[in-house]
């Protein structure tokens, strides 16, 4: 932990059995026997510790004092092998892991131990990981920032100031700071994309189909939902993919398999700098997609601007099924706790659920018209391989702008001023990767750009991550 220019920059790398490794490198030095799983985990617990009094990232702990789950033993999955055998990692609290509890980030109810891991922790498990225990989430992952009404937030370890992003948050500080090398997160609107660009982050979200669908996604009329990781490194967010893959292919997508680096082939690749919703990015976010499409242009790449095709009500539809989303875990959320009480639920919570009950007659226009959304994003492709934009149209808010205790009129006015771009690719069910850049805002927080593929095109997002990293490797937290 280092102070510069007064606010804390927190990390925990140290020369033990984590070293500087990534996901990949860790368990490589696993199976060379350099490292035992043991010790990973150990040392692990051990970072998890010491930064986590200043970030606030971790919900429970399995071998420690950070959670309710006491001090038992770390969580090891039951695969031998796997792309990441003995990998320390954390699992974000809204997805099941057997024998712990899941709280959905909500002081509406008191979380009660799972029963069972859910669909994707066994997909995560398969590929050898060792589960410390979970992340902290903004409630039921509504959030870009991952605060509370009534207990601290996730702060971002690059500036504690400073909002480490939502819903994934708690899994984007850890992985930041050099406690874990990888972690699970998950996206229903940008919440892998999201706390990945404000933590200078690798964030994959899958098209649609990729990983095996949530429970609460395969109920929904429309899945939004995709799981994935948050890493360091491009390799990392490529070896999870082709691991899931190994434990299911998708039948409807073609396969992606173990991408190891950058393609030969030049692409075309359209860019925006504005959303077109009407919301315009600021200075620093227009810089690094400027400097990006510079770098791209440099390697050899064709770059161009283009409009994105979306309908004009496209943002409208979102905030009505987002609070729809909101309306039902209202309804339903006995299923979770017999002592639920949705008055308990945060003020964003309810503000979305109140909006949906005076809209709740749109609903059929509203599902028809995201679905057919995929029909003009799709023509925005044609002639293209990639689009780039801002993941984010402004940089990383301070701690307090996009609280839940800001009155809700101003605070969704803030966040549609803040998310827009990512949505698009959770409804129409195309694949985006956030990359960071070389810049840095003014104070020192990292910029993150994103590129989206047709759907199934996950390859060539992180082959062109890969010639990024390469060209210009990511900035590190423990060199600041």
């Amino acid at each position: 932990m280092t102070t510069f220019d007064g606010p804390t920059i927190v990390h925990a790398f140290r020369d033990d059995a984590l070293g500087e490794h990534d996901a990949v490198g860790l368990a490589a030095a696993i199976r060379r026997g350099e490292v035992s799983p043991a010790e990973a985990a150990r040392d692990a617990g051990e970072r998890v510790r010491a930064v986590d009094a200043r970030l606030g990232a971790v919900q429970v702990h399995v071998n420690g004092p950070a959670g309710s789950a006491g001090s038992a033993g770390p969580a090891h999955a039951d695969a031998t092998g796997g792309a990441f055998a003995g990998v320390p990692t954390f699992v974000k609290d809204n997805t099941d892991y057997e024998g712990l509890p899941t709280g959905h980030g909500s002081a509406a109810f008191r979380p009660r131990a799972a029963k069972r891991h859910a669909p994707f922790t066994r997909q995560f498990l398969s590929s050898g990981v060792t589960v410390l225990g979970k992340t902290r989430l903004p409630e039921f992952g509504f959030s870009p920032t991952t605060e509370y009404d009534g207990a601290e937030p996730v702060r971002n370890p690059w500036h504690t100031d400073y909002s480490a992003g939502g819903s994934s948050g708690g899994s984007a500080a850890l992985v930041a700071a050099g406690a874990v090398p990888i972690a699970h997160a998950n996206d229903g609107g940008g919440s892998i994309r999201i706390p990945a660009a404000c933590c200078g982050l690798v964030g994959l979200k899958p098209s649609r189909g990729r990983v095996v669908a949530s429970d609460l996604g395969r109920r929904l009329p429309l899945d939004i939902i995709s799981d994935g990781v948050v890493s360091r490194s491009v390799r990392d967010a490529a070896a999870f993919l082709a691991a899931a893959e190994t434990y299911r292919r998708s039948p409807a997508l073609p396969p992606v398999g173990l991408v190891e680096g950058p393609s030969a082939r030049r692409l075309r690749i359209g860019f925006v700098l504005d959303s077109p919703n009407g919301v315009h990015s600021d200075a620093s976010t227009r810089a690094a997609v400027k400097e990006t499409v510079e770098t791209l242009g440099r390697l050899g790449h064709t770059v161009e601007p283009v409009e994105l095709g979306m309908d004009p009500s496209f943002t409208d539809d979102f905030l009505t099924y987002w609070g729809m989303l909101s309306f039902l875990l209202g309804a339903t959320g006995r299923t979770l706790g017999a002592d639920f009480d949705r008055r308990r639920m945060d003020g964003l919570s309810q503000g979305l659920r109140e909006e949906y009950v005076r809209n709740w007659r749109r609903t059929p226009g509203v599902l028809r018209r995201l679905k057919r959304t995929k029909e003009a994003y799709a023509a925005s492709f044609r002639g293209l391989d990639l689009v780039m934009s801002p993941v984010l149209a402004h940089t990383t808010p301070p701690i307090g702008h996009l609280s839940p205790t800001v009155p809700y009129a101003k605070l969704i006015e803030r966040i549609l001023a803040y998310v827009a771009f990512t949505p698009v690719d959770n409804v129409v069910g195309t694949p985006s990767i956030s990359v960071p850049t070389a810049s840095a805002t003014p104070d020192g927080l990292p910029v993150g750009v994103m590129f989206a593929a047709r759907p199934g095109g996950e390859r060539k997002l992180l082959e062109i991550a890969f010639e990024l990293e390469a060209d210009r490797p990511f900035r590190r937290i423990q060199d600041r």
